[in-house]
């Protein structure tokens, strides 16, 4: 596998990390206890941390990368093997 296609892969991997542990860990002004600024929406994050978020998406979206590769490389799950539909038998058969 060529190193920009694993490139590639990493990326896509790390913005489905990222984006999908957005809502975890962040918690509202009312259930910290902390007042509000005027006019801020209810639903906004008091405790936001970037650079948690990154690190976090960093290593999973490095360690889904490398089984992936892995996988490619030693086959240990194919097509055939997550095929839900299987071809049906053969009707020529009688």
């Amino acid at each position: 596998m060529a190193w920009t296609s694993i490139l590639a892969i990493y990326l896509l991997f790390w913005v489905m990390t990222a984006f999908f542990m957005l809502p975890f860990g962040v918690r509202t002004h009312d259930e910290m206890g902390i007042e509000k600024v005027p006019g801020q929406a209810d639903s906004a994050p008091a405790n936001f941390r970037p650079r948690k978020l990154l690190l976090r998406a960093t290593i999973i979206a490095t360690i889904l990368t490398g089984l992936f590769v892995a996988n490619y490389e030693y086959g240990w799950v194919g097509a055939d093997d997550v095929n839900i539909f299987p071809d049906p038998p053969s009707q020529t058969q009688r």
